[in-house]
């Protein structure tokens, strides 16, 4: 993985967006976990940190 997940952001889809190696394995095809999340929304959505929680 490129580097760690900032916060608010899903795991996944940082770790799919930033190692391009994860798509490269599929030569192609489509990648399932990031159409669930496409469609679905992301269920790893962490909380940003912020000043006023």
């Amino acid at each position: 993985m490129a580097s760690s997940t900032p916060p608010g952001e899903c795991p996944q889809c940082w770790a799919h967006a930033h190692d391009k190696s994860i798509h490269k394995a599929l030569k192609g095809a489509q990648c399932e976990p990031c159409l669930d999340h496409l469609h679905n929304g992301c269920p790893n959505r962490v909380p940003k940190s912020s000043i006023w929680w």
